[in-house]
C-alpha cells in the first residue's frame, strides 16, 4: 500500500512539473503586463525595435544577430547561441523559468535594468512572428 501511495505521489509531482513546463511563458508575462492599466496588448513592431535598440554597450542583436532565424555568437565568450525565433528553434519560449532567467540577465547586460513585462511580451511576440 505504501509503495502505491509513493508511486501515485511521484506521478502527481511529475504531472505537475510537466504541466508547469507546458504552460506558455507568455501567459505569466501577460498577467504581469496587465497590472499596468495602460496595457492594451503586445506589439511585434515594438519588440523588433527593442531588439535593435542600443543599450549601454550593445543591443540584443549584438549577440543574437539582426536575423533571429540564424544562430548568434556571444560577444564576450564566443559561445554559439541557437536561433531565437521559434520558427528556427522549436525549444524557444517553452520553459518559463528559462525565459525569466534570460530576460533578467540579458536586459541587465544590455539596458542596465530589468525589462518590463510589456517589453518582454513585445519581444516574444515579434520573435514568434518571424518566419523563414
Amino acid at each position: 500500500m505504501k509503495e502505491t501511495v509513493r508511486i501515485g505521489a511521484l506521478a502527481a509531482m511529475l504531472l505537475a512539473a510537466s504541466l508547469a513546463q507546458a504552460a506558455d511563458p507568455l501567459d505569466a508575462i501577460t498577467a504581469a503586463a496587465r497590472s499596468d492599466r495602460s496595457f492594451s496588448g503586445f506589439s511585434a513592431e515594438r519588440g523588433a525595435a527593442l531588439w535593435r535598440t542600443q543599450g549601454k554597450d550593445w543591443s540584443c542583436s549584438t549577440c543574437h544577430t539582426t536575423d533571429p532565424l540564424k544562430p548568434g555568437r556571444h560577444t564576450v565568450t564566443g559561445k554559439t547561441i541557437q536561433p531565437m525565433a521559434p520558427a528556427s528553434n522549436a525549444k524557444r519560449f517553452t520553459d518559463s523559468a528559462k525565459v525569466e532567467k534570460w530576460f533578467k540577465r540579458n536586459c541587465r547586460d544590455v539596458f542596465d535594468r530589468e525589462c518590463t513585462a510589456r517589453e518582454q511580451g513585445d519581444v516574444i511576440t515579434w520573435l514568434r512572428s518571424v518566419k523563414p
